[in-house]
């Protein structure tokens, strides 16, 4: 057991800020905080056991008498530390963090979760995602191996800070002018994350956030800050955009063809490339005849024009996926009309405080309250991601349509969701029919809303139509029922060109391998990070580590960065010059994973999506735990490798 710790209470608040702060608090967070206070870990263990489910009541269960009383024990113990000394009784042993773990969850999880969990909780501040060993690894060979980043987003930027901390040479290369990728693309109207904000962070910098879902400004300031705070913005050529990745056989080395803003043609070399690219910055056009007739404004929401003054417009929006459905309730607003084309109407989860401010007293618990930002984020971890996997898998005992839901759970979810549309368009037939999906929850992107979205579909100045559109014309577009619907500005919410992973670079492996022949429309890598024949290069998002329903994707990307690091680290040990993934090992591991797609929702459903590619395989999606993941990726196995 640690020894007691010396923490000066970091609050004087008097007792009202107190009070009225633990009005907002998560109390299964705060019990397990109140054992960290008092060392007494009877505080979790009488009739209170909370259950955190995806789309159950936020506090487990907890009834309101229980809550009062919690908060008053808090209140006592609070004002107690306050007035004391900053001693800490001793840390709990893990045994009792085990428990804690599970008193939090509401549910007892196997042995096989502890590392996992103990790494993602950091109840200190441990780095769950470093990849250690660097430190003995001697200074020159770290300095003559260099690593070229494509992309100074998300992954890109963590990518960075991770090969800073090794003590390898780095250069990111970034398209655009400035950081934060997506967040830095994507400035249509009413842009925000869809995870959890205390979860769509870097596990080394959490951030006391101002909503539970961020708008876009917030989240390119955040990673605007890191490059700051990292001092990487020196690594960092904006404005410039990568044409090939070719590799050398003889040299062992990747030589990477640039063009700048200029149009000036340069080149680099490097011993291993980091693709971080992302799957959602190049936009997708619809396959819809005369496009380029329109004579109007019109712009793909990726590429927002916000010169063209909406107000008093009838604005057409081809689409309903996670795009329009940030942007129309906007529009909307200001807009004379808004006619929204829909293909496929999309399942949208209830989420009460989707685009709430996190209340002040909530703020006060996050920044004063020993350990309860690492519980609460934990609490966001675990209600977000292993929770919700099971009702979107396939029950085999199932007799249902498996076009309308696969398994008891998923019928749940299903029901929860219809009666959520029911609530709010229900009173409109015509409406309510358009906005049921036809396939079972978890076939697409589910989408959160607290019911803005289904409420602008409701305004007066707004109109879905499900009629196939079959033409753009200089006016409008013209839909399978004859109508022609005039319009002053087109705008695309049509998605990305999501399986085109890598694209539009050329990338040649050894011997001359074209990465774009090779996989021939159906991307495939090792863990999503590795790919034969293409030796030293590791993606970030890359094929299947695209998560549905369960966690962040940062989760992921601090995977795969680790990995990738532990790919160098292995390299530099053994004196060798790169390392090629084997085929058998790639070809065992897709097999695995497309068994496991087959059996989620997005798998069995005819629903139209960008998760299956042009090959009707499932080429974006992770089927399995987050335990699994970062299980296979915490470091390299050198048999899984060719060394050359």
């Amino acid at each position: 057991m640690a020894e007691p710790q010396q923490q000066t209470p970091s609050f004087t608040d008097d007792d009202a800020i107190i009070k009225a702060a633990l009005e907002e608090a998560h109390i299964p967070t705060l019990m397990n905080c109140l054992v960290h206070l008092t060392g007494d870990a009877q505080i979790i263990r009488g009739e209170i056991r909370p259950v955190l489910e995806f789309f159950g009541d936020a506090q487990g269960g907890i009834s309101e008498a229980q809550q009062a009383g919690i908060r008053a024990r808090a209140f006592e113990i609070l004002t107690a530390y306050r007035d004391g000394d900053g001693q800490l009784p001793p840390d709990p042993s893990s045994v009792q963090v085990s428990e804690m773990v599970n008193f939090l969850i509401g549910q007892e999880v196997s042995a096989e979760y502890g590392d996992f969990l103990t790494a993602e909780l950091a109840l200190h501040g441990e780095d769950a995602y470093a990849q250690p060993g660097f430190e003995t690894l001697s200074d020159d060979a770290k300095a003559a191996f260099k690593v070229v980043i494509i992309g100074a987003g998300m992954s890109g930027l963590l990518s960075a800070v991770r090969l800073q901390e090794a003590g390898i040479p780095f250069t990111i290369l970034e398209k655009h002018a400035d950081v934060g990728g997506t967040w830095h693309q994507n400035i249509y109207p009413g842009c925000r994350v869809d995870s959890a904000n205390h979860m769509y962070s870097y596990s080394f910098k959490p951030r006391d956030w101002p909503q539970h879902y961020s708008r876009q400004a917030v989240l390119k300031d955040y990673f605007a800050e890191t490059a700051d705070e990292y001092n990487l913005r020196p690594h960092i050529r904006f404005e410039t955009e990568v044409t090939d990745l070719i590799w050398s056989d003889d040299e062992g080395t990747w030589t990477i063809k640039v063009t700048s803003a200029d149009g000036a043609a340069q080149t680099l070399t490097a011993n291993a490339v980091i693709s971080a690219v992302g799957q959602l910055n190049r936009p997708k056009w619809p396959d819809i005849p005369g496009q380029e007739r329109y004579a109007g404004p019109s712009f793909h929401s990726t590429y927002w024009e916000y010169e063209h003054d909406l107000k008093g417009k009838t604005v057409g929006v081809v689409g309903t996926g996670a795009s329009a459905f940030q942007f129309v309730p906007e529009i909307a607003q200001e807009a004379k009309e808004v006619r929204v084309f829909q293909r496929t109407a999309p399942w949208m989860a209830p989420v009460e405080d989707y685009m709430q401010d996190i209340p002040k007293g909530k703020h006060w618990l996050l920044n004063n309250v020993p350990y309860y930002h690492a519980w609460f984020k934990f609490a966001v971890f675990w209600r977000n991601a292993e929770g919700i996997l099971s009702a979107v898998t396939r029950d085999p005992a199932w007799n249902g349509d498996e076009q309308r839901s696969i398994g008891p759970e998923n019928e749940m979810v299903r029901e929860l969701f219809l009666e959520n549309i029911r609530s709010i368009v229900g009173h409109d037939p015509e409406l309510f029919k358009k906005c049921i999906p036809d396939y079972p929850p978890g076939g697409k992107r589910i989408l959160f809303d607290d019911g803005t979205w289904l409420r602008a579909l409701a305004r007066d100045n707004v109109q879905l139509f499900t009629d196939p559109i079959v033409e753009i014309n200089e006016t409008g577009l013209a839909t399978g029922d004859g109508t022609q619907h005039d319009v002053d500005v087109l705008v695309y919410a049509t998605g990305f060109e999501a399986s085109r992973f890598l694209w539009p670079m050329n990338v040649v492996g050894r011997k001359g391998k074209v990465l774009e022949q090779h996989w021939d429309g159906d991307a495939r890598a090792y863990l999503g990070i590795t790919i034969p024949h293409f030796p030293n290069l590791f993606c970030c998002y890359g094929p299947n580590t695209n998560i549905v329903v369960n966690g962040s994707i940062i989760f992921f990307s601090e995977c795969e960065v680790r990995y990738a690091l532990g790919c160098i680290k292995l390299l530099l040990e053994r004196g060798e010059r790169g390392m090629d993934c084997k085929e058998d090992v790639h070809d065992a591991y897709n097999t695995w994973v497309d068994a496991g797609n087959a059996e989620m929702a997005w798998g069995i459903s005819h629903a139209n999506t960008w998760y299956r590619n042009e090959k009707g395989r499932i080429s974006q999606n992770w089927p399995y735990s987050l335990l699994e993941f970062w299980r296979q990726t915490k470091a390299p196995d050198a048999a899984d490798y060719h060394f050359v």
